[in-house]
């Protein structure tokens, strides 16, 4: 059941216990479509999401925030490959009663999702996928690399300040839409989950060097989902590249690829209005391809 009355500045925090784990999540939203889950990125908390995006997507569905094991305040421990994530996201949607819905994956989810899609596809009907990457994928969060150490060094970056560098582009206007972003993220004001500490970054960082691993034939697992793809980038990515999405959008059968100018990784946040109105077409579509 949704919170209709509220977003993710006010919606409750709830908690579900499905086969000894309990997950955090959030569930809000009206309207009659697929219920939409949506998976975070690394280190990300439930606090994480922009309610310009996931407001205005739960005009139309149910919006699911969904926190995996070992994350906020779900228990248990990180898992430290991308498959067993995708294992607590399905027990997850199995506990709620979920027998259907539609994803949106970032970054870290992107992966989640792909991995959901190959171990149950009947599960998943639409996916976007953004600013992430296929498995065998190129420089995929190597935060040690000069353009994001120089972020990740700096003592006069606190808190969500880092993401404003690392999220977005250098531009004036890419920045300045990162400080937009970051004001955002501040407005809910209660119940707010706990950063992720090194645990997290740990057990998620070994999931990405496990993901970049080439098993069999590079890029062959994509051709298994069927589903419609969206695929959203920015073309200056500097965490998973862009070259990571036009290799998503020409091996996967049913995807389109949209990217956006002088944008990074949050290209979701940067450019909220068009990428609502973009995923909300691309969801509410009653095609079989991705076009829309």
């Amino acid at each position: 059941m949704s919170d209709t009355s509220s977003s993710n500045i006010h919606a409750p925090t709830r908690f579900l216990d499905v086969n000894g784990a309990r997950y955090a999540y959030r569930r809000f939203g009206a309207g009659n479509g697929l219920p939409l889950l949506l998976l975070q990125h690394f280190t990300g908390t439930l606090d994480n999401w922009d309610p310009a995006v996931t407001d205005k997507l739960a005009q139309d569905r149910d919006v699911i925030l969904f926190e995996n094991a070992g994350v906020g305040r779900s228990s248990g421990e990180v898992p430290t490959t991308i498959a067993a994530m995708a294992d607590h996201a399905l027990a997850f949607l199995d506990g709620l009663g979920i027998e259907a819905c539609d994803v949106l994956g970032f970054s870290l989810g992107g992966m989640v999702a792909q991995e959901m899609a190959l171990a149950r596809p009947s599960i998943i009907r639409r996916m976007i996928l953004v600013g992430t990457a296929p498995r065998g994928g190129e420089d995929i969060m190597h935060l040690e690399k000069p353009s994001l150490g120089q972020h990740f060094g700096n003592p006069e970056l606190q808190g969500y300040q880092i993401l404003q560098k690392i999220f977005f582009a250098p531009s004036e206007a890419s920045q300045t839409a990162g400080a937009a972003f970051i004001d955002r993220l501040m407005q809910r004001q209660a119940d707010r989950e706990p950063l992720s500490g090194n645990d997290v970054i740990q057990a998620q960082m070994a999931a990405f060097r496990e993901w970049e691993e080439v098993k069999g034939e590079r890029f062959q697992d994509l051709t298994r989902i069927a589903q419609p793809v969206l695929v959203v980038n920015g073309v200056f990515d500097e965490m998973v590249p862009v070259v990571n999405s036009y290799w998503l959008s020409s091996h996967l059968p049913n995807a389109t690829l949209l990217t956006y100018p002088d944008a990074g990784h949050g290209a979701l946040f940067q450019y909220h209005d068009a990428f609502v109105g973009q995923a909300k077409a691309f969801l509410a579509s009653d095609s079989a391809s991705a076009a829309y």
